[in-house]
C-alpha cells in the first residue's frame, strides 16, 4: 500500500468527521476503509453496554451479527482485548474459542486456524469498546504496518467520539424542545369542553401506536401542539421530531431539503447535508402544510413511506430510515384528491389516523381558560401586578366567532392589554381589559346578540317572571353561541322542538339574523 492511498484513506475519513451523518453510518464507512487499508477478511465495532459488547457495525461478518449481544465472561477473547492496553494478537493456534465463528461471509466451516486481533478504544480515559480484526490467512497481519495501524486506531477513536458528541447535542436539543413545548402547552394545550376532551382521548389512543397520523384543522386552533403531544407520548419521545413547512419549501432546493444533497450535486453543494426524512431516522417528522406541496414532491414522499428509504441529490446510494409521520393541513384532502391536486395514494398513506382538531368557537368556555393564561403571560411582559377581564368583556369573548382561532385569541388579547395598560398605567394594581380594549370586529349577524352583553343579566326590582326570562336568555344565547348560530342544531342540543324553540327566540326578543 503507498502512502498516497493511505495518506487518502486517512483525509476522506478526517472530512466524515465534519459531515452530518448518523453514528452508524460513520462507523460503517470507517470499517470499509480498515478493510481496503489493511489485509483482513471481517472487521467489527463493538460498544460495551454493562457486561456485554454490542456490534455498532460489521464488515465481512453474517448479517445477522448486529443482533447479536456478545456478554463478556463467555467470550475470552474479547475479554482479553477489554483488559488490556495496546493490541492484542492471538495465536493462529490458539484453543480460545472465537467470537465470529461461523459468522465470516463465505466461510461456513468453524475457524480452526486463522489471524485474529482485537484492541480496546478508549474516549476520554474511559474503556469504550473494542475493534476487532480477522482474516482467514493465518500469519497475514504480520505485513501490517504497526504505526499505521496505532494512526487508523486513533482516527476511529476520534470518529467515535464525534459520534457520541452529535447524539449529546441532539439530546440536548431535544431537552430544550421539550422544555419550549411544555411552555407551549401550558399556553394552548388547555380546556376542559367534550370537544377537547375527546380530542385529548384521540391524542391518547393513537400516540402508542407507529401509525401515520393526519391533523385536520382551521388555521390556528394548534395542530403543531397536536402532533408534539403525539410524539411526546408515542414510544419514539427520545428521538427527534424534526418539523417540515411544507407550504414554505422553495421548489428549486425542496427535494434537498427533504432528502439531503452530497458535495458538488448543483451549484452551492459545498459538503454533504443530510435531509429532513434523514434527520428523522428512528424519531418522528411533522410534515405541516401537507396540503400545500407540490404534486412532484409528492410522488417523491410517497415511495420514501413506502420503501422506508431516501436517496440524497446527487447519490445512487439508498439509505434506510425508520420514521413516523404526522402530517398537518387546514384544506380538505379529500376534495384535493378529487381536484387533482393531491395524490390519492399518498393521501391514504397519511390518513390512517385522522384527528380533527376543533374550532375555537366550539370550545365553550375554553375561550376563557385560554384567554387566562395570555393574560398572565402579558402580566409579565408589561410589568403589571395583575390583568383582569370585564364581565362584558368576557361575554364578548364567548360570543366571537374567531375565525382566527387560538392565535387570534394571543394576537388580540396582547393588543387590548398594552392599550388598557397605557390608558391605566403601571401603577395600577389590577388593570381591567374592557370591550373597547378588545376591539372586536363582529359579524353583521352577530350584532343583535351583542345588544344583551350591555344589560345586566337580572334585574333586582324586576319580578320573577323577568328574571326567569333573563336566566333562559342567557341559557339561550350561550347554546347559539355552542352551535355556531345553527336555530336547528341549538333546539336539538337543549332538548326542545324545533317550532316550540323557534317561538322562544320571539317571546324573548332574541335577535338573530342569520
Amino acid at each position: 500500500m503507498t502512502t498516497d492511498l493511505f495518506f487518502n484513506a486517512l483525509m476522506s475519513l478526517v472530512n466524515d468527521l465534519s459531515r452530518q451523518v448518523s453514528p452508524q453510518q460513520r462507523y460503517q464507512h470507517l470499517l470499509q476503509k480498515l478493510r481496503a487499508l489493511f489485509p483482513c477478511d471481517a472487521c467489527a465495532l463493538l460498544k460495551q453496554e454493562d457486561n456485554y459488547l454490542i456490534p455498532m457495525a460489521i464488515n465481512g461478518l453474517s448479517e445477522d451479527t448486529l443482533g447479536r449481544r456478545f456478554l463478556i465472561e463467555e467470550q475470552p477473547r474479547l475479554k482479553m482485548i477489554l483488559e488490556t492496553q495496546g493490541l492484542v494478537r492471538f495465536a493462529a493456534d490458539s484453543s480460545l474459542p472465537d467470537p465470529y465463528d461461523g459468522l465470516i461471509e463465505g466461510c461456513d466451516l468453524k475457524l480452526q486456524v486463522h489471524d485474529c486481533m482485537g484492541v480496546t478504544l478508549y474516549i476520554d480515559d474511559k474503556a469504550w469498546g473494542v475493534l476487532t480484526f480477522d482474516a482467514l490467512t493465518p500469519e497475514i497481519f504480520d505485513r501490517i504496518d504497526e504505526q499505521r495501524l496505532q494512526t487508523f486506531i486513533a482516527l476511529t477513536e476520534a470518529t467515535v467520539k464525534v459520534a457520541n458528541l452529535i447524539v449529546f447535542l441532539k439530546s440536548r436539543a431535544k431537552q430544550v424542545e421539550q422544555t419550549l413545548l411544555e411552555e407551549s402547552d401550558r399556553l394552548e394545550m388547555i380546556g376542559n369542553s367534550p370537544k377537547m376532551q375527546a380530542l385529548t382521548h384521540e391524542i391518547s389512543i393513537v400516540a402508542k401506536s407507529d401509525l401515520a397520523v393526519l391533523v385536520l384543522g382551521e388555521t390556528g386552533v394548534g395542530k403543531e401542539l397536536v402532533a408534539h403531544q403525539i410524539h411526546r407520548l408515542s414510544k419514539r419521545s427520545e428521538q427527534m421530531m424534526v418539523y417540515v413547512n411544507c407550504a414554505a419549501l422553495p421548489e428549486n432546493i425542496a427535494e434537498s431539503e427533504l432528502f439531503g444533497h452530497t458535495k458538488g450535486a448543483f451549484s452551492g453543494a459545498t459538503a454533504d447535508r443530510m435531509g429532513k426524512f434523514e434527520l428523522a431516522h428512528e424519531g418522528t417528522i411533522f410534515l405541516d402544510e401537507i396540503g400545500e406541496l407540490p404534486l412532484s414532491l409528492q410522488a417523491k414522499i410517497l415511495r420514501t413511506l413506502q420503501n422506508g428509504e431516501i436517496q440524497r441529490v446527487g447519490s445512487d446510494l439508498h439509505i434506510q430510515v425508520d420514521i413516523r409521520v404526522i402530517a398537518a393541513t387546514n384544506r380538505d384532502l379529500a376534495k384535493s384528491v378529487t381536484a387533482g391536486h393531491f395524490r390519492p395514494d399518498l393521501y391514504h398513506r397519511l390518513a390512517v389516523y385522522p384527528i380533527s382538531v376543533p374550532p375555537l368557537r366550539n370550545r365553550g368556555k375554553d375561550i376563557l381558560l385560554i384567554a387566562g393564561l395570555f393574560l398572565e403571560k402579558n402580566k409579565q411582559r408589561l410589568a403589571v401586578q395583575g390583568l383582569r377581564l370585564e364581565n362584558k368583556a368576557k361575554k364578548a369573548l364567548m360570543l366571537y366567532p374567531w375565525p382566527g382561532n387560538i392565535r387570534e385569541l394571543e394576537h388580540l388579547l396582547s393588543r387590548a392589554a398594552l392599550k388598557a395598560v397605557a390608558i391605566n398605567g403601571h401603577q395600577q394594581r389590577v388593570v381591567t381589559i374592557s370591550c373597547q380594549h378588545l376591539d372586536l370586529g363582529f359579524p353583521q349577524e352577530i350584532q343583535p346578540l351583542m345588544t344583551l352583553i350591555e344589560t345586566p343579566t337580572v334585574e333586582i326590582n324586576t319580578d320573577l317572571k323577568s328574571q326567569v326570562d333573563a336566566f333562559k336568555k342567557q341559557i339561550i344565547v350561550q347554546a347559539l353561541e355552542k352551535n355556531h348560530y345553527n336555530k336547528s342544531k341549538t333546539a336539538e342540543h337543549l332538548g326542545l322542538d324545533r317550532g316550540n324553540f323557534h317561538r322562544l327566540l320571539e317571546r324573548l326578543q332574541i335577535p338573530l339574523n342569520r
